[in-house]
């Protein structure tokens, strides 16, 4: 197993974002402020934007888990840095720039899972919504919390109102109360909730299942899934046939259904 750390924060030696690749294709990026609640600060979101630009352009990565140390999975911007700052512009750039690395987990070809062992809120929440997958621990608790601070998450509500019904998701974001991990399971926010002991054993049963089947597929059906959802029903259509056709033409499928067929493993190239 390697690792590797983001930028540190003059103040503390300790990085921002841990980076640890195993020989599988997976790499785990932790946030490491636990005492600030791994808020999303700018110098965080450089941090995992630095790191998630090169996983991205790494073909032997095949899955991102965004875990977080300490108690708290991810509690939002950091107000006090907000409050710091009085000029417009740099909230505009602040919004922005995660704006951006939420684009980039959504954009990338790797699977990305959140490891929510503790609280996800405001924009937090929408790291959760964000990632492709998402396993809780049954302590974790959901909120979109900034209409209690007299700011509405808008930019969480994108995220969050494309994992949830409208009306789920509308309650979230106007009443900022808390859900807990057996509801975000039920309204679609995450996928598996383990108990505390069980997380990891949840979390690498949901990879095993990711990178035993064959990276083109996984790569071309993440990038189709997110492009046809924003497509109407007969283009999204046209676009899936085309999508399916090429995809038909890889090695990997060739592969797939002489396997099927003759009572095998599939034995994956990539190609």
């Amino acid at each position: 197993m390697t690792h590797s750390n983001s930028n540190t924060n003059s103040a503390i030696d300790e990085p921002l974002v841990i980076r640890e690749n195993d020989s599988n294709g997976v790499v785990t990026l932790t946030l490491n402020r636990p005492k600030q609640f791994n808020a999303l600060s700018v110098d965080m979101l450089s941090a995992l934007q630095t790191e998630l630009n090169d996983i991205a352009q790494d073909n032997n990565m095949r899955v991102v888990v965004i875990a977080a140390n300490g108690k708290a999975f991810c509690a939002g911007h950091n107000l006090k840095e907000m409050r710091a700052h009085t000029e417009e512009a740099f909230h505009q750039s602040l919004f922005e720039q995660c704006s951006q690395m939420m684009l980039t987990i959504n954009q990338m070809p790797q699977v990305v899972i959140a490891k929510v062992q503790g609280i996800a809120t405001a924009a937090g929440c929408q790291l959760v919504a964000t990632c492709d997958l998402a396993v809780a621990s049954e302590n974790a608790k959901f909120a979109t919390s900034g209409i209690n601070v007299g700011l509405f998450c808008s930019t969480p509500a994108v995220a969050v109102s494309r994992n949830l019904l409208r009306k789920q998701a509308f309650e979230m974001l106007i009443t900022g109360e808390f859900i807990d991990a057996d509801t975000a399971l039920r309204q679609g926010l995450i996928n598996r909730v383990a108990a505390s002991e069980q997380l990891d054993d949840t979390l690498q049963a949901l990879i095993e299942a990711i990178i035993s089947k064959s990276s083109v597929a996984t790569t071309t059906g993440k990038d189709m899934f997110y492009k046809q959802l924003e497509m109407d029903l007969a283009e999204a259509y046209e676009y899936a046939g085309k999508v399916m056709t090429c995809n038909m033409m890889t090695d990997d499928v060739s592969e797939g259904i002489d396997a099927f067929i003759e009572k095998r493993h599939a034995v994956w190239t990539g190609r």
